[in-house]
């Protein structure tokens, strides 16, 4: 039942991230799902480096969008002609 959670919070976290960053991004649902997972991914990594989580903490709601902005903004710099 943990994986439904995950994916679930994946997909709403992948959906305000898009919500949040300026611009059209072309992405469909399942893109959006493995944004979302992975910037909470992202940021569980980047606030260990930092110190705010400890080893084995998952990151919080809001880090989580961060990070979901942060893959964004790369996965547009990529794609962009």
């Amino acid at each position: 039942m943990s994986i439904v959670w995950i994916i679930v919070i994946g997909f709403i976290v992948g959906l305000l991230a898009r919500a949040v960053m300026p611009g059209e991004q072309k992405m469909g649902l399942i893109l959006t799902t493995v944004l979302g997972i992975a910037g909470s991914v992202v940021a569980g990594y980047l606030g260990q480096a930092i110190g705010l989580y400890h080893a084995g903490q998952g990151a919080g709601f809001i880090g989580s969008i961060v990070g979901a902005i942060v893959l964004l903004f790369g996965y547009g710099l990529l794609t962009r002609k």
